[in-house]
């Protein structure tokens, strides 16, 4: 499969946007990005820029962009269930593990948020632990605080 990539400056850092001209892949931070593809804007990661720009800049909140993430049916199970949670509200992991039919899978429920290949876009951001602390994130616990604060979340 050949995959294309571009860069987009943003408030949380340099994002690497991957697609594979159909769908868009992954969404990787700085110092987590891979090797692959060709650098050369497609549609999708066109798109993807535009819409993710809007979102930092206040202006979206939802997204629109053909998804195409990679993982077993369980990921995609917990992916989808962050995708249903609504801008400005967060979800705990045993939140997500009751959404998805499984209450007692929140250590798995975690280790699938942190699988997530599309942050932001599918916005694992929102998860927290279930005392309201902030937990894990691939782009940082600054980055995680800087997403929830753009959406009203925290002060």
């Amino acid at each position: 499969m050949s995959t294309h990539y571009q860069f987009l400056h943003s408030p949380i850092g340099r994002l690497r946007l991957v697609s594979d001209g159909k769908q868009l892949l992954r969404i990787e931070f700085e110092g987590a990005q891979q090797q692959d593809g060709e650098e050369r804007a497609d549609p999708v990661l066109s798109a993807c820029a535009q819409q993710l720009s809007e979102y930092f800049d206040g202006q979206r909140e939802h997204f629109e962009l053909p998804l195409g993430a990679r993982g077993t049916d369980f990921q995609q199970r917990v992916w989808q269930a962050l995708a249903d949670i609504p801008h400005g509200e967060t979800r705990s992991y045993r939140d997500i593990a009751q959404a998805i039919g499984k209450p007692t899978a929140m250590r798995a429920v975690g280790a699938a948020n942190g699988r997530n290949p599309l942050p932001i876009v599918v916005p694992c951001h929102r998860v927290i632990g279930a005392d309201g602390s902030l937990t894990g994130f691939a782009g940082g616990l600054q980055a995680k605080t800087c997403l929830l604060q753009l959406e009203g979340i925290l002060p």
